[in-house]
């Protein structure tokens, strides 16, 4: 497979902001961080999750490195509500895409979204493409500026030592 549907929104919304990264596309899915890290040959924390949460009802796009887990609890009292993760049918509806592919960007509407900020430890990351088989190099400063994202810490211990 070369393309799909979700992938081809993505790549324009990629290029609307000036990107054309080459997409990568795997074998079989890589739907955890530790398999794409695997895939790529990359360190787990290179992996940018993008996970659906509400915020109050809400859906927010929450964009971790794959070496954390959001504490949802923290990190609802950080933003002055209540963070509960997403069913899947939020996550398709917020999105148009499936869990294991929700890209970034590229989604029917605006997404709020906050970007944790442990990514900008490193100098390439990467990103679901919006199919569960695909990925797309960027960094940290890009990522921010094509979601439109808050830089925020993800866990406490996080918070602790930014």
């Amino acid at each position: 497979m070369s393309s799909h549907p979700s992938v081809q929104q993505v790549q324009a919304a990629l290029a609307d902001h000036g990107l054309r990264p080459e997409i990568t596309w795997f074998d079989d899915a890589v739907t955890t961080a530790a398999l794409a890290a695997e895939a790529l040959g990359v360190e787990i924390g290179q992996i940018a999750n993008s996970l659906i949460f509400t915020l109050d009802g809400e859906p927010v796009l929450v964009l971790t490195s794959g070496s954390h887990r959001v504490d949802t609890a923290w990190l609802g009292e950080q933003l002055d509500g209540t963070v509960v993760r997403a069913s899947k049918e939020t996550v398709k509806a917020a999105t148009g895409q499936a869990i294991g592919g929700v890209a970034p960007l590229g989604h029917p509407a605006p997404v709020k979204t906050f970007v944790d900020t442990e990514l900008a430890r490193h100098p390439e990351i990467w990103a679901a493409a919006g199919h569960p088989m695909t990925v797309f190099p960027t960094t940290y400063e890009d990522l921010v500026r094509i979601t439109g994202g808050a830089p925020t810490a993800v866990e406490p211990a996080q918070a602790e030592s930014a």
